[in-house]
């Protein structure tokens, strides 16, 4: 009995095998083939790519949006300079005034040096609570344009002729391709024609 299962699981390993071989050496050459034909005759294979930074130092709303951005930086740098400024102006004032012993009690110095280290306090708040604004901000327009980019992408790749689209930054990922796989100007022009509709 024992001899007889052997025989019957050594047939079955030697047909698992040999499926196994079938499968693994027939398709990949035959799909191969296909590709090295589809190549041959100078088809294009259903794969792109998409270079993300000219997307984003072209496509309308980014520009727009990056600008509001860089504003917004520069109007929380000028407030914070602004109220540095005074605040260094008040603490030198109160110097001068201590070294002049302007002060007519020490409470009163006192008191002047903890308003100076409140409104140090305060321009400290203020200044991380601006940073932590405008990277917020920033993630927020990130966020946006990714998946302003992903519904964009699914509507224009609607009729399947793209199996797969690559993203590249700066020679990152694709580090040689036919020009013939670059979808990025026309992913722009058309960001830029629906960006203008609206």
């Amino acid at each position: 009995m024992n001899k007889i299962q052997i025989a019957i699981n050594c047939v079955l390993c030697a047909a698992v095998v040999a499926l196994f071989v079938l499968f693994f050496t027939q398709k990949p050459a035959s799909r191969q083939a296909e590709v090295a034909q589809a190549i041959a005759a100078g088809e294009q294979m259903p794969v792109a790519y998409l270079n993300l930074d000219s997307v984003l130092l072209n496509y309308t709303f980014a520009i727009e949006a990056n600008d509001k951005l860089m504003t917004k930086q520069e109007d929380a740098r000028l407030k914070l300079n602004t109220k540095a400024n005074t605040l260094q102006r008040e603490a030198a004032d109160f110097q001068r005034k201590v070294e002049n012993n302007a002060f007519l009690s020490r409470e009163r110095a006192e008191a002047e040096q903890n308003k100076l280290i409140r409104k140090q306090q305060e321009l400290q708040e203020l200044e991380a609570k601006l940073t932590n604004e405008i990277l917020q901000q920033n993630q927020d327009l990130n966020l946006q344009l990714a998946d302003t980019l992903n519904n964009f992408l699914a509507e224009f790749n609607a009729d399947g002729r793209y199996q797969i689209i690559f993203a590249n930054t700066g020679k990152d990922n694709i580090l040689q391709a036919a020009d013939a796989y670059d979808i990025t100007n026309e992913v722009i022009e058309a960001l830029n024609a629906r960006c203008a509709k609206k």
